[in-house]
């Protein structure tokens, strides 16, 4: 094949690959269609959270993946009805996050704090969970947030 063939067939597999992208557009994570508040009682007091709900088996699997950023007092409750092992990873996701394992009645079970970006390590909630919450790397640390504190939504039983 002569160069001047070749160059032609890599320009049209180019514009073909250029016409594919144009039709599909640039990928945008999905916005939450609205927040919810969420709180913490700690053994240092209440932290309030506005977050996104993650209840579908599309919204789980896509959880917080592609976000550059992820404000302090921001986050994603997942919702895992009914209580289960929960294994979560970092999977295209930038942002390093604290990961809050919830058991059914509201209680912190368990929180890997600073994951790994981008990472396919597993992190398992270490026992049955309800939900997890995401948020910013660092934040249970900074509230003071630890297992046993109580987390105040209305996924979670009253007691």
């Amino acid at each position: 094949m002569s160069l001047f063939r070749f160059a032609a067939r890599c320009r049209l597999s180019m514009l073909a690959v250029i016409a594919a992208l144009a039709l599909v557009g640039p990928y945008k994570p999905a916005a939450a269609a609205e927040f919810q508040p969420l709180e913490i009682v700690t053994k240092s007091g209440v932290r309030m959270f506005s977050v996104e709900i993650a209840k579908t088996d599309e919204e789980r699997a896509t959880g917080l993946m592609y976000r550059k950023e992820l404000a302090d007092g921001r986050g994603m409750l997942f919702d895992f009805t009914p209580e289960q092992q929960v294994s979560m990873w970092m999977k295209n996701t930038f942002v390093s996050l604290d990961m809050v394992f919830i058991t059914g009645d509201g209680r912190v079970l368990r929180i890997a704090e600073n994951t790994e970006p981008q990472s396919l390590k597993i992190i398992s909630s270490g026992g049955p969970a309800r939900a997890v919450l995401e948020v910013v790397a660092g934040t249970a640390k900074k509230y003071g947030i630890a297992p046993g504190d109580q987390v105040v939504h209305s996924l979670f039983k009253k007691r």
